[in-house]
């Protein structure tokens, strides 16, 4: 569909806006930027004046310029050879000083430019961890780092490399202007009757370059969706063989971005050559009206090089400009989906007053509790139960039964479709979000540790505990034997999700991590599905004392794993099960109340 001019220049407008609003901390080194960048008008201007000093001064015996007249000292005698000195005199300071200001822009810009990116980069990254899990399951973990990596980048070079010398363009083509009509005024209405065509074209590849760019960045995103998919599932590429045909799968994604952004660039192209060519008739216009005009002797050939330098110059901010905007949209397109993201609303959110919560005693409750993962894809199901401090209850029933949902619930990643949770008598919504996660410890089936060391691992939850309390946790959780071991004991780095331990021992520092939290209730989910007997029993023995004086709840498909359970609750398509009530018989001989529903 076609976005109405008014509409595409209305939306424009109020990107520019918000873009500068974002920018307000840093004010102070746009103008910066923008009074360096106005130097290069007085400089630009002074550029052609040598050549006019040489021709007319030192060959046509003419006096200097009005401009330089009063930096001549009174004494002063004219000459040839004193015009030649002034005229080389001159282009050198003028080259000085204008390598000068380009050099203090650009250590401006650069560090202007990284400012804006960094901060740009750590509001974006900190609404990526505010969004619930639902807008990440939706849209992908490559939507998102495309944003942080790419998107971000379009603020510093939009901000600090286009806008603010588009702005300055616009000056120096005022101050060329200025200067070109009172040198002749003819010759400046011959330069510049080629500044609506430009426009006109701008105009025109604006939109097209704008839509061009978003969907160029759409499959750059699809691609590196497939190499994200790849690295994160490398295990099972290689154990099906399909390498070949990830890189082909890779491939023709990368293929169709190639052949959009070649599009883009032609349409570019074009734009680039009809600017260079419209500029160029202009030039030989003004050329050829001003050759005439030396003929007839109105002007002198200095005016008429002079004339042209500046019209050179003129033409500089007018294709400066016309380009910038051009490529302005790439940089928009890209702010429009950093924005996009950071204007997204999490679906769980804090009340405006929450309740503070020190330390829970573990009482919780599901109150006529439904959920579903939008309209059509209900998991849960009018789900009711109470359960008392120090409690140990094992979660039961299928894959798909909704065991990981009621987890999340409770720890508000999602917020219910009906009905309440309630922690302590009071619903979970109430309390402020640190402080409710802040009573749960967690220990998911696949342990997840960081790229650092085992001790920054156990000390995830609490990283200013001391080292005796690290120690205190590992051994508490079976762990303390096989760290002291590893080449540099609790400094050895873990590698890429812990991926330099062995399952067992990730999951005994998942326990560890556990212990040092102290909170007052637990989750375990399928702790022991993928070990040996051996590594199980040593688990197993770990989580017992964990669980000691906690509320904790087991999600098991392993009798072994609920040894200790008083309560199971069973759940079956989203619902707690219709069963009589029997109990469960445990590992230990002993039995497990069930909750249920009745049917």
């Amino acid at each position: 569909m076609t976005v109405p001019e008014k509409t595409s220049t209305n939306r424009d407008l109020a990107l520019y806006c918000r873009l500068f609003r974002w920018a307000r901390p840093y004010w102070g080194h746009l103008a910066g930027l923008f009074l360096i960048g106005l130097l290069a008008t007085p400089l630009a201007l002074l550029v052609p004046l040598p050549l006019k000093i040489a021709l007319d001064s030192g060959l046509g015996g003419k006096p200097l310029p009005h401009l330089l007249r009063p930096f001549v000292p009174s004494g002063f005698r004219l000459s040839p050879s004193s015009a030649l000195f002034v005229a080389v005199g001159l282009l050198i300071a003028v080259t000085i000083l204008t390598q000068i200001q380009t050099l203090a822009l650009n250590l401006l810009k650069t560090y202007t430019g990284e400012k804006l990116l960094l901060e740009f980069r750590s509001d974006i990254f900190r609404q990526m961890q505010r969004l619930s899990l639902s807008y990440h399951e939706t849209k992908g973990t490559a939507e998102s780092l495309y944003n942080l990596q790419y998107d971000a980048a379009a603020i510093q070079t939009m901000l600090a490399e286009r806008l603010i010398p588009l702005v300055g363009a616009a000056f120096t083509l005022l101050g060329m202007l200025i200067v070109t009509l009172k040198l002749d005024w003819q010759l400046a209405l011959v330069a510049l009757f080629i500044s609506p065509i430009l426009f006109l074209i701008s105009k025109v590849y604006r939109r097209r370059l704008r839509r061009g760019s978003r969907e160029v960045k759409k499959l750059e995103r699809s691609a590196m969706g497939v190499v994200q998919e790849v690295l994160g599932a490398l295990r099972v590429v290689k154990a099906f063989g399909r390498e070949e045909d990830e890189r082909h799968r890779f491939l023709r994604r990368s293929v169709e971005g190639m052949r959009m952004r070649l599009q883009l660039a032609l349409s570019e192209g074009k734009f680039n050559f009809l600017v260079g060519f419209i500029s160029a008739v202009g030039t030989a216009a003004v050329l050829l009206v001003g050759f005439r005009q030396v003929q007839s002797g109105v002007i002198t050939l200095g005016d008429l090089m002079l004339m042209m330098g500046y019209v050179t110059q003129l033409y500089e901010p007018l294709k400066t400009m016309g380009k910038n905007s051009a490529a302005l949209q790439s940089y928009l397109a890209s702010i429009e989906r950093a924005f996009a993201l950071l204007d997204e609303l999490p679906e769980v959110e804090e009340k405006a007053n929450p309740r503070s919560l020190a330390r829970a005693r573990g009482s919780i409750a599901f109150q006529n509790v439904s959920f579903s993962y939008g309209e059509n894809r209900p998991v849960l199901h009018q789900i009711s139960f109470q359960v008392d401090p120090g409690m140990r209850v094992g979660i039961a029933g299928p894959t798909g039964a909704g065991k990981t949902t009621v987890m999340s619930l409770m720890l508000r990643f999602y917020d219910t479709t009906e009905g309440r949770i309630l922690l302590d008598g009071v619903d979970v919504s109430e309390y402020r979000l640190a402080d409710l996660r802040n009573q749960f410890a967690f220990v998911p089936q696949e342990p997840v540790l960081f790229s650092s060391s085992v001790a920054e691992n156990i000390a995830y939850a609490r990283p200013w505990a001391s080292l005796e309390e690290i120690h205190a946790a590992a051994k508490a959780a079976n762990a303390h034997e096989f760290i002291s071991g590893l080449p540099e004991g609790y400094q050895t780095v873990v590698g890429e999700r812990g991926m330099r331990l062995s399952g067992g021992e990730r999951q005994r520092i998942s326990i560890a991590r556990a212990f040092l939290k102290d909170a007052p209730i637990l989750i375990l989910d399928e702790p022991t599905s993928a070990l040996d007997v051996k590594t199980e029993a040593a688990i197993l023995e770990a989580l017992d004392r964990l669980m000691r004086d906690r509320t904790s709840f087991i999600i098991a498909h392993r009798a072994s794993t609920l040894h200790g359970c008083r309560v199971l609750l069973q759940l079956d398509h989203g619902s707690l099960a219709c069963d009589a009530s029997r109990p469960l018989r445990l590992s230990d001989g002993r039995f497990a109340q069930r909750i249920t529903q009745h049917c």
